[in-house]
């Protein structure tokens, strides 16, 4: 189970709007396109098409790992991702601390169900006591005000 936040963290960080960080979640789509679409590409020169069943599973894996490649990559060694930093947002772990590989690992994969199901993982920061997302508590991160 995560760490709770103590005093000093809590007056340490300011939590940013929910507005600030879904605005740079637009962002972020919109520099995932250009991922996803250089990783696409790379397949499609490697495998020359994707027709059959198998190779459109392979692409969809090899597309999910590859976005979560440049996620997990992005907060564990600067904290953020390029909207991230645009809109000054930090992602650090509970303790106030850089969040580890399998932290990262955990936010990315619990993200994708949390945003899935009518943004129920967005939702519940409505209800949070700071305001942060449900992969963010289930993954023992935070994102603050950088």
């Amino acid at each position: 189970m995560p760490a709770r936040a103590g005093p000093d963290l809590q007056t340490k960080f300011a939590y940013p709007g929910i507005a600030r960080r879904l605005i740079c979640m637009v962002y972020e789509f919109v520099l995932l396109a250009g991922v996803a679409f250089a990783a696409g590409l790379l397949f499609l020169v490697i495998t020359g098409s994707i027709t059959s069943t198998w190779l459109r599973h392979a692409f969809q894996a090899y597309i999910f790992l590859a976005i979560g490649l440049y996620f997990a990559s992005s907060w564990h060694r600067r904290g953020q991702t390029l909207p991230m930093k645009t809109w000054k947002l930090r992602l650090i772990a509970a303790n106030g601390g850089r969040i580890t590989v399998p932290q990262a690992i955990l936010r990315y994969v619990c993200a994708w169900p949390s945003l899935a199901l009518g943004g129920a993982g967005i939702f519940y920061a409505l209800f949070d006591r700071d305001r942060q997302f449900l992969h963010d508590r289930l993954a023992g991160t935070r994102i603050v005000s950088d």
